[in-house]
Formats: structure tokens, C-alpha cells, sequence
């Protein structure tokens, strides 16, 4: 693999504060979508309140979200593409973001009955699918507001802000709807109302947050130079990117693909915690929230510090650090019992959650090609997203082969296995930064 030295100059223009601000408020909204929608509240009601019983229904959900990442793999890459060679990201952000408030402002719909489940699970796939193609332009903007000597402190504070927005919004839903007998606007548990509403909740909350990036970050230039074209033929454009960079640039190709691999991994953990929590340790909704509220907290300082330490050492160190902490701390999940063992392990693995995930986009921004970091995060946001099948698959088809919920957290930590063993041989970024 090729160990190319990517030198930074002392052109690059300074970021602006506000539209830094404004980029990881984006993430400060969105994220509510993963915490409480994803992971901690709605998929929790689906699995345990939905479905006829928590093992169907977590078998269902994982389905679900493997379909969900399969369509991503096929969409995702030329979505992407085609938003950077527009010159569109922000256009496509806002539209991506708004399919994905709509649906998750309908799971309002979805009673607590086991006829409903279906229809929670398209709206939860498609929520998801589209929030993953918001993501790809969020991702690529990182290179609009931070620069080179700042990549690691702005990608860690735009994943801290995330997770710290997803605290608030947690605390929120826990204290207005589920645990009160009667929450805000009167509503109440009959007919699963107060997690109904919190999926309103939620899709103001996306909403409000993802208008600051809109209006304060400047859009990425045109390129000169531009293949449009049909949508399909994005595909062939997009291979023969790809064979480019295996001709040139072996090592960012390597970094792509096991990248993929553990980021998976690292969403698996958080899509699927609270449905562990609640089946296999047997977490009431409260106690699910209250830890998803510690998590996002120690989630979003391990970011920040992360960030940090990407700057001083390196992301490739921070990433294989956290991975294998990731896997040591996991492997203990799965053979320990009690709801002490989950929430000691459970906010360790969130320490480590945000570090691993900030220093991925930092380590390709780090060795790309000076200005070519556009076309470099859109690979990375696209196709490292065409294994997001692999975290649900793993999780279900864990659950399937061995009957038990716990099983599918084995699943879960096999994917991280397996990116850390990826990532070892990626030669580290080397670069020269003026004071």
C-alpha cells in the first residue's frame, strides 16, 4: 500500500465559526433520529410494543434496516456523486433531510398493535435510507468548514455536538412523554401515544436544527469540468473513479473498503443497543432512555477529547485504540450477565464510539489529494456505506441461527473484529502542516 505524504500549504482559507457552528447543528438535530427514532425509544416500542413478541420483533427490525442498507449500497454512490458534480450539496442535504422528517413525523401513525408493525418498518427503512443519503452531503462538507491543520478538533466537534444534542433530546422525551403518567399535550401510554408523539417530537427537533447549515455554509464550487449525464450512467463514471485509485492510490482504496467494514460495526452498536438492553437485561423504557441519556454524554466527550488526540497522534492511532477497546469491552457484553454488566460496558463502549468515528473522516481528509477532497468524501460517505447491510444482517442472522438476542451482539462485535484486522495494514497519514 502506498504511503504518500500529502503536504498542506498555507493557502488554505481559514474556517468560519459560524458556519462550523451551523454544520454540527445539522448533527445536533439529526441525531435525535439515531438516538431516540433508531436506537433508544422507537425501535424499542416496534421490537417490544409492536410486535407479538421482543425476539419476531427484533428479527423484523434487522431485516428491515438489511434491506434499508442494501438499497443504500445500490442509491447511495451516484446520489452522492451526482450532488458533488452538481454543485449541490446543501440542495440534495435539505431535500434528503426533509424525506427523512416526513417519515419519521408518520411513525405517529403506527399503533401498538401487531398489524402496524409492517408499516413502522417501512417508515423506519425509508426514514433511514434517506437519512443515510443526508448524510453523505453532511459528510463531504466537512472539507467547506474546517481546514487542514483544524480537520481533527471540528470533524470531533461536529460528532460531540451530535451526540450531546441526542442528551437533550433524550432528556426531553424521557421527562415530556414516557415518564409520566400523562406527558405533554395530555398524552398517555394507551395505544403506544407518548412513544407516537415523541416521533413528532423528533421530526420538529431534525427539522429546526438542519436550517442553520443551509443558510451559513457557503455550497461547494461547480466543477469546471462536468459528466452528468443519465443517473445510471454515475455508475460507470463511479468505476471508473474506483480504478483510478486503485491504479494511483492503493492505500486511500484500502482505507475505504475497511473502513466500511468497522463503521458498520460502529452503527450496529447504537442502532441495536436499546433493543438489547430492553430484551436481553431486561431495561424498562425508562431505564433505556436514562441510558441512552449517560451514553450520548460519555459518547460526546469521547468525541471531543478524540478529536483532540487525532491532531496530536494521528487518526490511524485513535481509530485502531478505540477498536480494540471496542472488541475487548463487547466480547464482555455478550458473556456477562446483569443489568450492571450492560451499563458498565455499555457507556465503556460509548467512550470509544465517537473517537473511532470522528478520526475516519479525518483520516481520509488526511491523505487525499489537495483538491480533490470533494470527490474523496463522497467515495467515503457512499461507498462506505454499501455494506451497511452488514451490522443488521450479522445482529438477525446471529438471532436466527442461535435463537437468543444476546447472540446478535456476538454478531455485532465479529464486524468490528474485522475492520480492526482491515485497518492494521492501511499505512498512516503522513503530512506537514505549517505552524
Amino acid at each position: 500500500m502506498q504511503n504518500q505524504a500529502v503536504t498542506v500549504t498555507a493557502a488554505t482559507p481559514p474556517s468560519s465559526r459560524r458556519a462550523v457552528l451551523s454544520w454540527a447543528l445539522w448533527d445536533w438535530g439529526a441525531s435525535a433520529f439515531s438516538a431516540v427514532i433508531l436506537t433508544f425509544v422507537f425501535s424499542v416500542y416496534l421490537t417490544d410494543g409492536v410486535a407479538a413478541d421482543a425476539e419476531s420483533g427484533s428479527q423484523a427490525l434487522g431485516v428491515a434496516l438489511t434491506i434499508a442498507g442494501v438499497a443504500v449500497a445500490l442509491l447511495a454512490p451516484v446520489t452522492g456523486q451526482r450532488s458533488d458534480v452538481g454543485g449541490r450539496r446543501k440542495l440534495w442535504l435539505g431535500v434528503h433531510s426533509a424525506i427523512a422528517v416526513a417519515c419519521t413525523a408518520g411513525l405517529f401513525f403506527v399503533a401498538d398493535e401487531p398489524s402496524y408493525l409492517l408499516a413502522g418498518l417501512v417508515l423506519l427503512a425509508v426514514g433511514s435510507v434517506f437519512f443515510e443519503f443526508a448524510e453523505v452531503n453532511y459528510n463531504a462538507m466537512l472539507v467547506q468548514v474546517a481546514t487542514p491543520k483544524t480537520m481533527g478538533r471540528v470533524s470531533g466537534f461536529g460528532w460531540g455536538m451530535g451526540y450531546f444534542g441526542s442528551v437533550i433530546a433524550l432528556a426531553i422525551v424521557l421527562f415530556a412523554f414516557v415518564q409520566p403518567d400523562v406527558g405533554l399535550f395530555g398524552v398517555t401510554s394507551e395505544g403506544g401515544m407518548n412513544i407516537r408523539a415523541v416521533a413528532v417530537f423528533v421530526a420538529v427537533w431534525f427539522a429546526v436544527f438542519a436550517v442553520p447549515v443551509l443558510l451559513f455554509v457557503p455550497e461547494n464550487p461547480r466543477p469546471a469540468q462536468r459528466d452528468r449525464g443519465s443517473f445510471f450512467r454515475g455508475y460507470v463514471v463511479l468505476a471508473r473513479r474506483l480504478a483510478a485509485l486503485w491504479r494511483t492510490d492503493r492505500r486511500t482504496l484500502w482505507f475505504l473498503a475497511a473502513s466500511a467494514i468497522y463503521r458498520d460495526g460502529l452503527t450496529a452498536i447504537f442502532t441495536f443497543g436499546g433493543v438489547i438492553a430492553a430484551g436481553t437485561f431486561g431495561f424498562s423504557q425508562t431505564e433505556v432512555v436514562l441510558f441512552a441519556i449517560a451514553a450520548n454524554v460519555t459518547a460526546g466527550i469521547g468525541a471531543v477529547s478524540g478529536g483532540r488526540l487525532d491532531d496530536r497522534f494521528g487518526p490511524k492511532a485513535v481509530i485502531v485504540t478505540s477498536l480494540t477497546a471496542l472488541v475487548v469491552i463487547g466480547v464482555a457484553l455478550t458473556t456477562l450477565p446483569g443489568k450492571a454488566t450492560f451499563w458498565v460496558c455499555g457507556l465503556c463502549l460509548s467512550v470509544f464510539l465517537g473517537p473511532a468515528q470522528a478520526a475516519s473522516r479525518t483520516f481520509l481528509a488526511r491523505i487525499v489529494e489537495p483538491e480533490r477532497e470533494g470527490e474523496a468524501f463522497g467515495l467515503y460517505a457512499t461507498t462506505g456505506r454499501a455494506v451497511s447491510f452488514l451490522g443488521p444482517l450479522a445482529f438477525s442472522g446471529f438471532i436466527a441461527i442461535f435463537d437468543s438476542q444476546r447472540a446478535g451482539m456476538a454478531g455485532i462485535v465479529l464486524i468490528l473484529a474485522a475492520g480492526l484486522a482491515a485497518i492494521l495494514p492501511v499505512a498512516a497519514p503522513k503530512r506537514s502542516v505549517p505552524a
